[in-house]
């Protein structure tokens, strides 16, 4: 079996998020998706399962993370090029996305962030 990653996240507004991600360049997987959580594919083996509240908690042993005022975690995905960083923040953006800072150039791989989401490349 193929190793997969499964990142699951809490979420107000699920249609909101899921809207978010699909600008994004996500796909929906409807099989692992239903009214309380959906599955969104990033690529062949990674996907973000964006999970109400409720449907979270059902998987936690701790309260959610408030991350209005905290930061919850840091999740960042590679892609080939700058432009196609700059094409995603854009989407991103205009989906209701907040850029907090400046693209970071560290030599080595350029990155740009958006809500809690980075994308960088080599």
């Amino acid at each position: 079996m193929a190793k997969q990653i499964f990142i699951n996240l809490a979420v107000k507004d699920l249609k909101r998020s899921t809207d978010f991600y699909t600008a994004l360049g996500f796909v929906n997987n409807p099989q692992f998706s239903h009214e309380s959580g959906k599955c969104m594919v990033w690529e062949e083996n990674i996907f973000v399962m964006i999970l109400t509240h409720e449907k979270f908690k059902s998987f936690a042993t701790k309260p959610v993370a408030d991350t209005k005022s905290s930061l919850a975690a840091l999740y960042s995905l590679s892609v080939d090029s700058v432009d196609e960083v700059n094409s995603i923040l854009t989407k991103g953006l205009h989906a209701g996305g907040i850029e907090p800072s400046e693209m970071k150039d560290y030599g080595f791989m350029q990155q740009r962030t958006i809500d809690q989401f980075s994308f960088s490349c080599d």
